[in-house]
């Protein structure tokens, strides 16, 4: 591997005027890589946490879940695009849709398996001291399953990060900009750097989610995590 050449290509891209400002700029581009990946993230929790904390508290339906985000993740994304730009038109909703497919699954397992996680004696002594099914689930629960929740976020948002350059297939935004024009243009630049800025974002997301379940979490709760890893629970 040339590693001169790839260095030239990454200071070619970082110096030209137009990553500094305007419509093409670095930070333009991150903006609206962060805007689709927020959206379809949004839409995936308001999609997949409701049905994950039913699912996981009453126990039915779990096995039709592993079955179907198993099938979900099997879904190629560029096909979903493709798909959708044939019967929705260009837009935001043909890479949403995918994206959101992407991203439900893994919050989906998560939040079924977080709450189904919970001890099942914490949850008799809620209902022992008076609790309605409602309480045990919101007050108890979703506290002890937050670390698998925020694990769960993590997944989903490492891969919608990477996988939201196919926005630049049907003429959106983002850092898929750089890569898809620039195979298409054989601007070299262009692609190795937006390849750089995708993989580091994806980095620093990754770093932010394992900084927020090492420190952001109550310290019972970071506990209990730590208890789980040396137990080899699901919280690792």
């Amino acid at each position: 591997m040339n590693w001169t050449a790839w260095a030239g290509w990454l200071t070619t891209f970082f110096t030209a005027p137009a990553r500094r400002s305007g419509p093409d700029s670095i930070v333009h581009r991150v903006g609206e890589h962060l805007t689709l990946c927020g959206e379809a993230l949004l839409w995936s929790a308001l999609l997949a946490v409701p049905l994950g904390l039913l699912i996981g508290y009453t126990g039915r339906g779990a096995v039709a879940v592993t079955a179907l985000t198993g099938v979900a993740r099997a879904l190629p994304t560029l096909g979903l695009v493709t798909l959708a730009v044939l019967l929705a038109g260009v837009g935001d909703g043909a890479v949403l849709v995918p994206l959101v497919a992407l991203a439900a699954p893994p919050l989906l397992v998560a939040t079924v398996e977080g709450i189904r996680g919970t001890d099942p004696e914490l949850r008799d002594a809620a209902r022992g001291i008076g609790l309605t099914h409602r309480q045990v689930l919101f007050q108890v629960c979703l506290p002890a399953a937050l670390p698998t929740l925020i694990a769960g976020l993590r997944s989903a948002t490492v891969q919608v990060i990477a996988t939201a350059t196919v926005a630049a297939y049907v003429g959106l935004g983002g850092l898929g900009r750089y890569v898809i024009d620039g195979l298409a243009t054989r601007d070299f630049p262009a692609t190795v750097g937006g390849a750089l800025l995708v993989v580091l974002l994806a980095v620093a997301a990754q770093l932010f989610f394992s900084l927020l379940l090492r420190y952001g979490l109550p310290p019972g709760l970071r506990a209990q995590r730590a208890a789980g890893r040396r137990s080899g629970g699901p919280h690792g």
